[in-house]
């Protein structure tokens, strides 16, 4: 058996290993493991550090594009566009301006400076208002 087969072997294993042990393999070989709760998303890691190691990692350029084809790019709101957000009940409405949004009744210059008006807290416009991926987690 080679040492490939083997690390396929190991790779194949993460499958069965529990929680608890894929937090010691990751200790074991990187010191201590992320606080993450999700058995598959460490399983995958750990696989993919390992192949990483074995096979090359990305490079940087490589990594560059891959995350300007994975960010989504935010199209800019046409003037008149509504955006709604329900928050703690209450629901709240935007209109896209030229430069700018309208709430009630009152001009902002970004969607972040409205949301943190309805919520007391700095947030992202466009995520607060489920314009971006990963929006409304929050308050």
């Amino acid at each position: 058996m080679t040492n490939a087969d083997d690390g396929e072997a190991f790779l194949a294993s993460l499958e069965t290993m529990s929680l608890a042990s894929l937090r010691d393999e990751w200790r074991r070989r990187w010191g201590p493991p992320p606080d993450m709760r999700s058995k598959r998303l460490i399983q995958h890691i750990i696989a993919w550090r390992i192949q990483a190691v074995r096979h090359g990692d990305l490079t940087a350029d490589d990594r560059r594009r891959l995350k300007s084809t994975a960010t989504p790019t935010l199209q800019p709101l046409q003037p008149g566009s509504r955006v709604a957000r329900e928050y703690r009940g209450v629901v709240h409405e935007v209109i896209a301006e030229g430069r700018g949004f309208r709430y009630r009744g009152r001009d902002y210059r970004s969607l972040s400076a409205i949301a943190r008006e309805i919520t007391g807290v700095r947030w992202n416009g466009p995520r607060f208002f489920g314009l971006r991926p990963g929006a409304r987690h929050g308050p």
